[in-house]
């Protein structure tokens, strides 16, 4: 491949484009880097939960009131019989000894079971109580966490909305420079652009290249101060242009 020569302005506007191209790079991490995006998926996240769980308690509630009904007509059932023979008991309808002994038994024996299905009475209407409570308090929850949520993604936009101007604006000045730039310099560029994660050029700065941050050889200075201003030079460690400066320390 034949060498690249430039002029020296041309080299220099390299390191306009490389800290434009940084700059992009800068705000392209903190667009993906937000901590609204954290934020915004934890609330989600949550309010899909808060969804699921209420969707339960509204079926489980539902089963819970079907089971109230039963128990409810069970205990008044078992109610309404211990009132029909206590009143057959007041009324005198029942002359037998042994007929008294039975229908007093009955009663006694229906009066253990009104107990033991008001207990399961009061068992599921416990467990409703219970559920209508979390229901609300789960309801209470999500709307809460909406209100949040709204408030979260609001900020999120709008950092999202100032780092989109921002990036508009570095991207329209690097098309500004890089449309002063040699196309061959340019290809070059963007290649080493792509080969060394987004730093195509960068300058030597007292001996020193300011991509690897490595001190260069004297050796390797001499070859660099021999060579003609229009050369474009490549460092020997990490191979991006060099860029020299006045505080090139040549």
């Amino acid at each position: 491949m034949a060498t690249v020569k430039a002029s020296p302005e041309a080299q220099l506007r390299l390191l306009e484009l490389a800290d434009l191209d940084a700059e992009l790079g800068r705000l392209d991490h903190r667009r993906r880097n937000l901590p609204e995006h954290a934020e915004v998926a934890r609330l989600e996240q949550r309010d899909r939960e808060l969804k699921d769980e209420m969707a339960a308690l509204d079926a489980r509630e539902g089963d819970l009131k079907r089971e109230q009904g039963k128990a409810d007509a069970d205990v008044e059932q078992v109610r309404s019989r211990i009132g029909r023979d206590r009143a057959r008991l007041d009324a005198g309808q029942v002359s037998s000894p042994r007929e008294l002994e039975n229908l007093q038994s009955e009663i006694d024996s229906l009066l253990r079971r009104q107990s033991d299905l008001e207990d399961v009475e009061l068992d599921v209407m416990e467990r409703l109580e219970a559920t209508q409570a979390r229901l609300k308090e789960a309801g209470s929850e999500r709307a809460s966490l909406g209100a949040d949520l709204e408030v979260v993604t609001g900020r999120r936009d709008a950092a999202l909305a100032e780092i989109a101007g921002l990036s508009a604006q570095a991207a329209d000045g690097r098309a500004a420079v890089a449309a002063q730039e040699p196309a061959d310099l340019l290809e070059l560029y963007e290649r080493l652009r792509v080969q060394h994660a987004g730093v195509g050029a960068a300058a030597l700065r007292r001996g020193q290249c300011q991509g690897c941050h490595l001190t260069l050889n004297t050796a390797d200075l001499n070859v660099i101060r021999a060579a003609a201003a229009d050369d474009v030079v490549r460092c020997e460690e990490c191979r991006r242009i060099l860029v020299r400066t006045d505080e090139s320390g040549l």
